[in-house]
């Protein structure tokens, strides 16, 4: 059985108005790549979230874990409730984030599956 190599980004992401941190692991050979997008209450931290990536992972899909939060933002959030249900503002990012896989060279040309 080949061994599958994996590699994880720590990278900064353009996203419409912000630039977002995200984790990004792409085995080779990949079959797809999975966008975890959060918003506020969970993050890409989240063990749940890393257990679910590892598990997509372990079965030949890429996986992209990314706060849809700026971390100022989520601590207002944490206060106010301000951010979390800005539909408008979480789906521009979401997009933004889903075209930057089609132009991310280890995830260009595969296919795009959300989790959130």
């Amino acid at each position: 059985m080949n061994a599958v190599r994996m590699n994880l980004e720590r990278l900064e992401i353009p996203a419409a108005d912000v630039v977002l941190e995200a984790d990004v692991v792409v085995p080779r050979p990949a079959d797809g790549v999975v966008l975890f997008a959060h918003g506020s209450g969970s993050s890409r931290h989240s063990p749940r979230n890393r257990y679910v990536a590892g598990e997509l992972r372990r079965m030949g899909l890429a996986t992209v874990l990314v706060d849809l939060l700026t971390p100022l933002e989520e601590e207002t959030d944490l206060r106010t409730g301000e951010f979390r249900f800005d539909v408008d503002r979480l789906a521009v990012r979401l997009a933004a984030l889903a075209g930057w896989l089609t132009r991310h060279e280890p995830t260009a040309g595969l296919r795009v599956g959300l989790f959130g």
